[in-house]
């Protein structure tokens, strides 16, 4: 149990204070090469103009570089490399030995998709600042971005399926429900849908804040159902998103960025499958779900219905568009956050 405790929690205090280290030395090179978006966006993915958005980012996105999710999963592989090493040199060492959380069964998989779909987002980040790539303004285009996130997502279901031989998924309160060959089309569509909540990303504060109390549920589900490993690797992963979040919050020093957002929406979605809780994600996660709903309706609504489903899309913009401050939305976001957050948690502990 005290081993457990310092695995979990150690690893992530450990963490956050390299984070409050390294942060400002990362700052200062997002800073040297100017890593920000030259230009506010004036459009949305359907090719639509953004007038609302544009006016409401103005000012925020000016000269604050992208890019800054590089700190998290730096950090992340960094401290995974480092117990691995260490309890392989010092093979007799149990503490060393009980601290490593790279493990087969539970944490390979997390930190592939994290460094995986990190590295596409820091090369859509490194577009969008210097104007490269096709979409407007720089940067890969959605449907580009979408298509490598199905590719990793491919690799995850064919590691489930297959390696791992995962074929159903739990019901709260009804147990687990077989679904044979569909379950790797059902992982793709879930890591897909989790991916778009990326949308959060748009006020100082807001992903971050959201997101690291959606895996500290899955922490402490891990936790109760003896998953140390991955709750060891949600640990690590809560610090270095929390020392990012020390330099985030207003006014911000950097954002997220692609890098941050798809490595960490992409890496959620893996720890609910480990974890057997999937079907709750949008519970756990409910402000990236509903930053995501209302992006998808505002889409369906202007091609099917030929107008706005609200004044501006996804929903956190439309509050900062009927005049709500910045820093209002962002807490009352966090307050969700951690409310549904713990609900979902519950759901689960209590559904089995």
């Amino acid at each position: 149990m005290v081993l457990n405790v310092l695995k979990v929690f150690g690893l992530s205090t450990l963490a956050f204070f390299i984070g409050i280290i390294f942060a400002p030395i990362l700052s200062h090179y997002l800073y040297k090469y100017k890593m920000w978006r030259k230009e506010v966006r004036q459009f949305a993915p359907d090719g639509a103009r953004t007038p609302i958005f544009a006016e409401l980012h103005k000012d925020r996105e000016r000269a604050v570089p992208r890019a800054g999710g590089l700190l998290i999963w730096g950090i992340v592989l960094f401290v995974s490399a480092l117990f691995f090493v260490l309890a392989y040199l010092f093979p007799f060492s149990d503490i060393l030995d009980k601290l490593n959380f790279v493990s087969r069964s539970q944490t390979w998989l997390p930190l592939f998709t994290l460094v995986a779909a990190s590295l596409v987002g820091l090369a859509d980040d490194v577009f969008q600042a210097y104007g490269k790539g096709k979409y407007i303004a720089g940067g890969m285009r959605f449907t580009r971005r979408l298509m490598l996130i199905g590719c990793i997502a491919a690799v995850g279901a064919y590691w489930f399926y297959f390696k791992l031989d995962v074929s159903s998924i739990f019901i709260p309160f009804f147990g687990d429900v077989g679904i044979g060959f569909l379950f790797p089309l059902f992982f793709v569509f879930v890591m897909i849908a989790t991916f778009s909540g990326g949308v959060i990303d748009g006020l100082d504060g807001l992903a971050a804040g959201t997101i690291v109390a959606s895996f500290a549920a899955f922490g402490g589900i891990a936790y109760f159902q003896s998953q140390i490993d991955i709750a060891a690797f949600i640990g690590v992963l809560i610090g270095a998103i929390l020392a990012f979040l020390w330099f985030n919050i207003p006014p911000a020093r950097f954002y997220l960025g692609e890098t941050g957002m798809m490595g960490l929406s992409t890496t959620l979605t893996v720890i609910a499958f480990l974890t057997n809780a999937a079907l709750v994600i949008p519970i756990i996660a409910l402000p990236l779900t509903v930053a995501a709903l209302s992006s998808f309706l505002q889409l369906f609504w202007k091609k099917f219905f030929g107008r706005k489903l609200f004044l501006v899309a996804p929903i956190h913009h439309y509050f900062e568009a009927k005049g709500w401050p910045a820093y209002q939305v962002t807490m009352r976001f966090w307050i969700i956050g951690v409310v549904f957050a713990i609900l979902g948690m519950v759901i689960v502990l209590i559904g089995r």
